[in-house]
C-alpha cells in the first residue's frame, strides 16, 4: 500500500487471503511441512501526522512435525497483530550501536505499508518453537559398552543420594 495514497481520515481496510498456490512456497520459506489455510485482515489509520497504525487479525493452521516422533502436528493460529510505523525510530543506542527498541511493535516508515510482510512476519513469530503431538512423550535413551553399568538421568541428579546419605547419619 502507497502511504501517499492512503486516506488519512479514515481506516483502509484490507483483507489478504493467499490462493493455494501460494500456500506450499511460504511453508516452505517458514520451515514447516505445510500451510493448510491463511487469512489477515485489519485496518491501516493514520495516527498523528507522520504515525501509522495497522492492527489486524492472523488467522492460520500450519502443520509442523512433532519435536518427539516427527509426526504431523496441525495448529490452528488466532492472533491480533499491531504494528506501528513511524518515520524514525527512537534512536536508544550509543553510536555504532544498533539495540533492539523496547516496543516491539515498531516499524520504520517507508513510502509503502505491506500488509502481506507483516503477515508473514506475525506467522513466523506465532508458530509454535516445539510442537508436540498429544501424549508424545521424550523417553530416557540409555548407552554404554558392553560390561559397563549405564548411567541413568537418576543417577546423574546431583542430590540423588542425600536422602541415602540422611538416613544412614541417622543410624
Amino acid at each position: 500500500m502507497r502511504v501517499a495514497d492512503l486516506a488519512t481520515r479514515k481506516p483502509n481496510r484490507f483483507n489478504l487471503q493467499p490462493a493455494a498456490a501460494d500456500l506450499p512456497p511460504l511453508a516452505e520459506e517458514l520451515g514447516i511441512s505445510a500451510v493448510e489455510g491463511l487469512s489477515f485482515s485489519g485496518t491501516l489509520q493514520a495516527k498523528g501526522k507522520s504515525e501509522w497504525v495497522l492492527k489486524g487479525r492472523l488467522k492460520a493452521r500450519v502443520v509442523q512435525p512433532c519435536v518427539v516422533t516427527t509426526e504431523p502436528v496441525t495448529t490452528a493460529i488466532d492472533e491480533e497483530v499491531t504494528r506501528r510505523f513511524l518515520p524514525d525510530l527512537p534512536d536508544e543506542g550509543a553510536e555504532g550501536e544498533v539495540e533492539m527498541p523496547e516496543d516491539e511493535t515498531l516499524e520504520v516508515l517507508g513510502r509503502f505499508i505491506d500488509p502481506g510482510q507483516v503477515m508473514r512476519e506475525a506467522l513466523a513469530l506465532a508458530l509454535p518453537l516445539y510442537p508436540r503431538r498429544k501424549g508424545a512423550a521424550l523417553g530416557e535413551a540409555v548407552f554404554a559398552q558392553p560390561g559397563v553399568e549405564p548411567l541413568t538421568d537418576e543417577a546423574l541428579r546431583p542430590f540423588a543420594g542425600l536422602s541415602d546419605l540422611r538416613d544412614r547419619l541417622k543410624k
